[in-house]
């Protein structure tokens, strides 16, 4: 392993968090039990708050930022792990509490390291990352719903996007057209259409038209739908939802207040599924992930992934809080 490799460090400027981008040793890694070398990890929206200290991510500093991250072992003092492993791992607090994957070497914690399925690459898997396995999480949790006291069965209603050109969108878009569902995708941007189209979206609804404030029972619309904005866009996608169906809540873009009331949820019987991402149990992983071995299109992820050095993450972390990325971005560690 090399004398030193290049890393990006979150550090405390003036009581927020601000990334720099530096060389480390192994002696600056934790001591855990697992040892990975990363190929790739991603830019995520909470990767942007916490390289520019515009939201409070990282609990400590200084701490290796990055959420995501996909590699190789090299060395274990687990029995679980071998050198040669192909590994991924997603959230238990890397980048918040752990130090994460923007870091060409990084020592884990055994059970927070999942086997990539062999059907993805080092990079696919990164241009899948925490967007898509969220995406997964959110579309497995609306099949569990309407399987139990509610629905959600393909074609009878349009399902809902929201904030869909970015990386949890995009995903959930073709997961959900995959699955046989009618997807409009909320976007602000004309410029995406195509884009959404091509990976199934059949339908396109402004942005704006769900950021006013609205009834709170409106119009039944949604058979459901995943939202990754929150706010006001959430409140109305709530009550916009027919009877019976669910939204499944993943992000804050928007903001973290829900200015709603409770009429959708005891008038239609609509219902709210937060989406735990970051500390999902390993059964719920893999399943998310055979999810996205089974029913991703390869060719269509292809189309939503941008290859970035790890040089340009200052950069790419602005770009990402003022909605000028499209898809995903890997975030290729040795550059």
């Amino acid at each position: 392993m090399a004398e030193d490799f290049p890393a990006l460090l979150l550090e405390d400027r003036d009581g927020r968090s601000a990334g720099r981008l530096t060389r480390l040793t192994l002696d600056d890694l934790p001591d855990l039990d697992v040892t990975v070398e990363i190929a790739f990890s991603t830019l995520n929206y909470k990767d942007g708050l916490a390289i520019t200290g515009r939201g409070k991510i990282a609990r400590r500093m200084p701490l290796i930022g990055g959420v995501d991250l996909a590699g190789t072992v090299v060395s274990s003092r687990d029995p679980v792990w071998k050198p040669g492993d192909r590994v991924v791992v997603n959230g238990f607090g890397l980048s918040e509490t752990e130090h994460g994957g923007y870091s060409r070497f990084q020592r884990l914690k055994p059970e927070w390291l999942m086997r990539l399925p062999d059907a993805f690459t080092f990079e696919q898997a990164m241009g899948i990352g925490t967007a898509g396995y969220t995406a997964a999480l959110a579309v497995d949790a609306l099949e569990a719903w309407g399987a139990g006291w509610g629905r959600f069965t393909p074609g009878e209603r349009e399902v809902l996007v929201t904030g869909a050109a970015g990386g949890v969108g995009s995903m959930a878009v073709m997961l959900l057209a995959r699955a046989g569902h009618t997807v409009t995708a909320a976007t602000g941007r004309p410029e995406t259409h195509d884009y959404l189209a091509a990976l199934g979206a059949s339908g396109f609804i402004d942005r704006a038209a769900l950021a006013e404030k609205g009834a709170p029972l409106q119009k039944e619309r949604w058979l459901g739908g995943v939202d990754s904005v929150g706010s006001t866009t959430l409140a109305n996608a709530l009550a916009q939802t027919a009877r019976g169906g669910a939204i499944a809540a993943c992000g804050l873009a928007g903001g973290g207040d829900l200015p709603a009331t409770v009429m959708p949820h005891i008038l239609r019987g609509v219902g709210l599924i937060g989406i735990d991402s970051v500390m999902a149990d390993m059964p719920r992983r893999e399943v998310a992930w055979a999810r996205l071995a089974r029913d991703l299109p390869l060719d269509l992820l292809e189309k939503t992934i941008r290859v970035e050095p790890m040089s340009a993450l200052p950069q790419l972390a602005e770009e990402i809080l003022v909605g000028r990325i499209r898809g995903r971005v890997v975030i290729d560690i040795s550059r």
